[in-house]
Order: C-alpha cells, then sequence, then structure tokens
C-alpha cells in the first residue's frame, strides 16, 4: 500500500512536490493538460493507505483557485455527498472542477461506483453550470483519466 512504498523523507519530498505543482497552477495557464492535472492529483494523493476523494476547484479560465480533499474513507470506499460538493464548489465561486481520488490498491483503474458518483456529481453540478473537465483515478501504478478515456 502506498504508506509502505514511501518512508517519512520520500513522504516529505512527495508533500514539497505537491505544494510546488500547486502553487505553479494557481500562478500559470490554465489546468487543462491531463497530464499536469494528473502529476497535482498523483503527488497530492499518493502517500495516503486510505481513499482520499478530492477536487481541483478551477476559475472561468480553467485556472486553479483551489485543491481540496473533501472526504476520506477507508482502504477500498469512500463516501461522496453530492451536497457537499456543490457547497464547496459554490464556497469557492468556481466555474469547472477536476475531481481526483486514490485507490490504496494501487490500481488506477475506475470501478463502477467512480463511473456512477462521476455521473451524479456531473449532473448535479450541470444545474448551477459548473463542468466537470475529468475525474483522475491514481494509483501507484499510475493514473487512469475519465476524459482521456471518454468518459466525461
Amino acid at each position: 500500500m502506498f504508506y509502505q512504498l514511501f518512508n517519512k523523507e520520500q513522504q516529505a519530498v512527495i508533500f514539497e512536490a505537491s505544494a510546488i505543482i500547486e502553487a505553479k497552477a494557481k500562478t500559470t495557464a490554465a489546468l487543462t493538460d491531463p497530464f499536469t492535472a494528473a502529476k497535482l492529483c498523483e503527488t497530492k494523493l499518493v502517500t495516503y493507505a486510505h481513499e482520499v476523494f478530492a477536487v481541483a476547484l478551477l476559475d472561468s479560465q480553467n485556472r486553479l483557485i483551489e485543491f481540496v480533499e473533501l472526504f476520506s474513507g477507508t482502504i477500498n470506499a469512500a463516501s461522496v455527498y453530492p451536497r457537499e460538493v456543490i457547497k464547496l464548489v459554490l464556497a469557492h465561486n468556481a466555474a469547472a472542477v477536476i475531481f481526483t481520488h486514490n485507490h490504496p490498491s494501487g490500481i488506477a483503474e475506475p470501478s463502477e461506483a467512480d463511473k456512477h458518483i462521476t455521473t451524479k456529481l456531473s449532473a448535479a453540478l450541470r444545474l448551477i453550470d459548473v463542468k466537470v473537465l475529468d475525474h483522475i483515478v491514481v494509483g501507484t501504478e499510475g493514473h487512469t483519466s475519465f476524459a482521456q478515456r471518454g468518459l466525461i
């Protein structure tokens, strides 16, 4: 699992890298490149031994407003509540979002539950004119982008 792969020094390096990537994403062009978005998500979530669901909140130019770890779960699931996602999006006045979560198993293949919650969240956010650009599943063996697979 993730926590066994990295010692404390390595986790500190990963944390520092994620802070650098996040700071850069907030001050540069749009976060629409799947590779850059995936690297941000990977560095933020790779060290967790439990599932964490996060949201990258974007402005109307798809620049990063904030990266928020919203829900935390068990080794193989995290409950995601659309109401809380909508509250977060409205509180940050986001125009678009990128969802992400980790799979502590290391395998970044989206489950049927992942696909279902993405569809449900996309429908809810569509009602308030917020675009869902991607949902990135992170594992130790890489990541999977819903957008690149045509699932969004």
